[in-house]
């Protein structure tokens, strides 16, 4: 079992709950993980600097509305390589739905339980529908902030894809190519 300090001053209690869900989870799992203490960050390419690693091995979170017709809207956690971005219109065509686009805060936060640059690969909602990209579960090495902003974790892709069981679906756009 990791060596980790569960002291938490610079969050909120629901990022702290987060926070121990998540490595509660990873513990009973008997996943190896690291975690690495870090400055406080949530954007994908100063995080990943701070931790050292290209972000390609990042999961990038994005929280989505789906309108899926008029009266049904679903949300969805969407985890794209750090690198790439969420395609919009692969969301929509994957749930048949006219409407795809990004969650308004207060809904993201509440489903995720965690703030921007901090949110989670793993739904802990019901009502919050988690799909992966296949690039993300096949990382190595797969990081992201632990619903915190000065703590990372870094685990597998494969022990990512067994514990948080995403549906996997291609959903990110492609790496642009440099001009």
């Amino acid at each position: 079992m990791p060596d980790h300090d569960t002291t938490d001053r610079d969050t909120t209690d629901r990022d702290y709950d987060t926070y121990e869900r998540l490595i509660t989870l990873l513990d009973t799992s008997t996943v190896p993980y690291r975690l690495i203490d870090h400055e406080p960050e949530g954007t994908t390419e100063k995080v990943s600097a701070l931790r050292g690693h290209p972000t390609s091995e990042a999961a990038k979170c994005i929280v989505l509305r789906v309108k899926v017709d008029r009266k049904t809207t679903r949300h969805v956690l969407a985890v794209v390589p750090g690198d790439r971005r969420v395609d919009l219109d692969a969301v929509r065509t994957l749930y048949a739905a006219r409407y795809a686009g990004f969650s308004d805060a207060a809904t993201a936060e509440r489903l995720a339980r965690a703030v921007p640059g901090t949110v989670l690969p793993f739904s802990f909602d019901s009502d919050l529908e988690l799909v992966a990209d296949p690039d993300v579960v096949a990382q190595p090495r797969l990081y992201f902030n632990a619903a915190r902003l000065d703590r990372s974790l870094v685990i597998s892709g494969d022990d990512y894809a067994r514990i948080a069981a995403p549906r996997v679906e291609r959903i990110a756009s492609p790496t642009p190519t440099p001009v």
